[in-house]
């Protein structure tokens, strides 16, 4: 188990791989899942007494977080989920009707294709894909000449994990909302990283994960609904026992019991309100957080395309607003790179696909893949150096 950044060796652990999952967590977060645990315990709204009560309110201080930061009014109109997967999940299988178009594009994780593919295999919907540059931007023109009479979807991700490039969402959304059409969007890699406003973005449905920007535990995400989204119009994917309506056999119509049927992950969302404060609290909030990433971004492309032969990078570094970088070494894979970082300078990457082969294809990288480094708050210029000489050193051993 990694303990205070550091191996069971006791050698420093430099870790890139943020887009997959934050770490080290913040102290805060630590103490806020064991402080459940330890002290309270108790279900929420399953129960009457002091330490359920406590669950409960443990339980909306998240919910209450999360809208502020989605700039919603109604703490209601978040859903929480085991992940952002799942809350995909919910916003588009909940919301087709059959024989709707949906537009998306050849950006997108698997998490949002996969769903969307199977409606359209079990030809429940049909499916257009907005191509997108080979640097990973989509034009807004784009989404509008793939518009049809049945249109009732555009669902794209905000930031790439790939390219850690970012959808011009205000665009879109304003068109969307012109014409009636719900606008999903995948903020799993821009949740915590880059400010979100639902109402000014136009955005229908928010689906966002809590442990990667927001530094909670695994197991934290969700759904956000707009104010003035239709929650009817949604339709829940379990049903089951909720702690309310106990006397009714039919599940509840309100919010956000519709749909959180089962015991919450109390002890995840007690460390995601941490989180979240964790990342209000740095120097300029999430704006900070922002420039950090964007600076050890430009900092590495500008050593390694000047010093390492062979390296190219997948996006130029003014592009990039997530501290995602991808990249590769010429005549070197992918995985026997981030292999030999691993074992020679606890450089902890990601190689590959990255559940995101139409993001790969659209910048010319599939099936190769790439390497790819994400960059969090707790990461130093001086990790960076560390990274650009163990990989001249990796480049100056290969044939």
């Amino acid at each position: 188990m990694l303990k205070n950044h550091e191996l069971k060796s006791d050698t420093p652990v430099i870790y890139f791989d943020n887009a997959a999952t934050s770490f080290p967590k913040p102290r805060s977060v630590i103490d806020g899942v064991v402080d459940y645990i330890t002290n309270v315990g108790g279900n929420p709204g399953r129960s009457g007494h002091r330490l359920a009560v406590e669950a409960g309110q443990i339980v909306f201080n998240a919910r209450q977080m999360v809208a502020d930061l989605a700039g919603v009014a109604n703490p209601m109109h978040v859903i929480f989920c085991a992940n952002a997967t799942e809350a995909i999940n919910l916003a588009i299988l909940g919301s087709y009707k059959p024989g709707d178009h949906v537009i998306t594009s050849s950006m997108e994780h698997n998490s949002t294709i996969r769903p969307l593919k199977h409606l359209e295999i079990e030809q429940k919907i049909s499916l257009s894909i907005a191509r997108c540059s080979t640097q990973g931007l989509l034009d807004p023109e784009k989404i509008k000449l793939l518009i049809k009479p049945e249109t009732r979807m555009v669902v794209l991700n905000h930031a790439s994990n790939v390219t850690g490039t970012v959808q011009p969402l205000r665009d879109i959304g304003f068109f969307c909302r012109q014409r009636s059409i719900t606008f999903i969007v995948d903020a799993a890699q821009s949740f915590g990283i880059i400010p979100l406003n639902m109402k000014a973005d136009g955005i229908d449905l928010l689906a966002f994960s809590g442990h990667k920007g927001l530094y909670g535990p695994t197991g934290t995400g969700g759904l956000v609904l707009a104010d003035d989204f239709y929650a009817a119009r949604l339709r829940p994917l379990k049903f089951g026992g909720t702690g309310s309506a106990s006397d009714k056999t039919e599940q509840p119509a309100f919010l956000p019991d519709r749909f959180e049927s089962g015991t919450q992950n109390v002890a995840g969302l007690s460390g995601l309100s941490a989180g979240i404060a964790h990342v209000i609290a740095q120097p300029d909030g999430i704006e900070g957080i922002y420039r950090h990433k964007k600076e050890l971004t430009a900092c590495f492309l500008r050593r390694a395309t000047n010093e390492i032969e062979g390296f190219t990078g997948c996006v130029p570094s003014a592009m990039i607003e997530t501290g995602v970088v991808s990249f590769n070494l010429e005549g070197l894979d992918p995985s026997h790179v981030v292999q030999q970082l691993d074992e020679r300078w606890s450089i902890m990457s990601r190689a590959g696909l990255h559940c995101a082969p139409l993001a790969h294809a659209t910048i010319g990288t599939f099936p190769r893949g790439a390497i790819r480094f994400s960059f969090g708050i707790f990461n130093t210029s001086n990790e960076v150096d560390t990274a650009i000489e163990a990989l001249k050193t990796i480049r100056g051993e290969a044939p």
